[in-house]
C-alpha cells in the first residue's frame, strides 16, 4: 500500500510573550500544523515567507510593529496568507482596518480550540478562493 505524506499546514506565530509564544507552538503542533514562532514584526519580516500556503497569527500589541502595521508590509509584498491577529485590547475600529488587510481579530484569552477553528477556517476560505 503507497502511503502518501501531506505537508502539515504552516502557522507563522508573532507573539512578543515567549511563554505564550511556546505554549501556543506546542498546542499548535499537537493539533497538527508545523509551527514556525517570530518575537517581533520585524523578525516575521526578515523571514521567507511563501505567498500562499500558511496562515499568520500575529500579536497585535508588539513591540515596534504592531500586528497590523506587519500584516501592510506584508501585503504590500504580496504576501497572500490568511491572518489573525490577536488581541486583548480591542482598539476601537481594529475589527474593520483588521478587515481591510484581510485579517480576523480573535480576541485574548484564546479559550479552548477557539485559535484552531479560525486557523482551519482561515486555511479553508484560502483553498476555497
Amino acid at each position: 500500500m503507497l502511503q502518501t505524506t501531506s505537508k502539515p499546514p504552516s502557522v507563522y506565530l508573532v507573539d512578543d510573550d515567549q511563554a505564550l509564544r511556546v505554549a501556543l507552538k506546542f498546542s499548535l503542533e499537537l493539533e497538527g500544523f508545523s509551527v514556525a514562532t517570530f518575537e517581533s514584526g520585524e523578525d516575521l519580516l526578515r523571514a521567507q515567507l511563501p505567498h500562499r500556503g500558511g496562515c499568520l497569527v500575529l500579536d497585535q500589541n508588539l513591540p515596534g510593529l504592531s500586528g497590523l502595521e506587519t500584516l501592510s508590509v506584508l501585503r504590500s509584498r504580496a504576501v497572500k496568507l490568511p491572518a489573525l491577529l490577536i488581541t486583548s485590547h480591542l482598539a476601537i475600529g481594529l475589527r474593520d482596518t483588521a478587515r481591510i488587510e484581510g485579517a480576523t481579530v480573535v480576541e485574548k484569552p484564546l479559550l479552548g480550540d477557539v485559535l484552531v477553528r479560525c486557523i482551519r477556517l482561515a486555511l479553508n476560505q484560502a483553498r476555497a478562493d
